[in-house]
């Protein structure tokens, strides 16, 4: 099924090669820009049948505004937030603003197309376990910084907190392989998963999300030596 879609993300890279995957795949791209404040704007003039709407703070505060204006001057175009999981407090966000879906930012291109061909039908378009996390957060919502950084700490690795902390210590990659004992390759593989998961863009990011929620405060203990 055809779509008639705009693509926006926080990562103008990342709306670029999303729109080309899509034209590829035999889909409309009427539009592809950056930052998501722009989502609101070419939803209007462009007037698609879908927004996929890309961000890595989805609970931030007024990064879901332009889903509102969407809901409110284009009801029909739905709206699909591309975020970060797990992020149960994101999906919850995404829902309360109007959006029709959510889908990981780690989905595959296939995933991606079905949510896109749900929304245009007026279903949503959301895992049903992201579905029940997100109502599980809304019934008992977390409070405060710590708790946050207890909960990103428990979605890593004792080698992503390794990586993690060098990140904090300011290493690059070569020394965060050297102290991993492992090929820079393999150090940037473990370092993209560690953006992953903190729904992060960058490693300045991640460290910043870090210190800000005495995330390295709830870190398990260091990797060994290899993988």
């Amino acid at each position: 099924m055809s779509v008639r879609v705009v693509v926006v993300d926080d990562r103008r890279l990342v709306a670029e090669a999303l729109a080309s995957a899509l034209r590829v795949r035999g889909h409309r791209v009427l539009g592809a820009a950056s930052p998501v404040g722009r989502a609101a704007e070419l939803a209007v003039s462009k007037q698609p049948e879908v927004c996929l709407l890309g961000t890595g703070a989805p609970e931030a505060e007024g990064v879901l505004d332009p889903v509102l204006r969407i809901r409110r001057e284009c009801p029909r175009v739905a709206v699909v937030v591309l975020g970060p999981v797990p992020s149960p407090r994101g999906v919850a966000a995404a829902f309360a603003a109007g959006a029709r879906g959510y889908v990981r930012h780690d989905e595959r291109i296939e995933g991606v197309e079905r949510a896109l061909a749900k929304a245009k039908a007026g279903e949503a378009a959301v895992a049903p376990q992201l579905l029940r996390e997100a109502f599980a957060e809304l019934l008992n919502p977390r409070t405060g910084p710590d708790a946050e950084g207890a909960r990103l700490a428990g979605l890593l690795t004792e080698r992503e907190a390794e990586v993690l902390r060098r990140i904090v210590d300011g290493d690059d990659t070569r020394l965060i392989a050297a102290g991993l004992g492992v090929a820079p390759s393999t150090a940037r593989t473990h370092i993209q998963r560690l953006l992953t998961k903190l729904g992060t863009a960058s490693r300045l990011e991640a460290a910043a999300l870090a210190v800000r929620t005495g995330l390295l405060g709830h870190l398990p203990g260091a990797a060994g030596p290899a993988d």
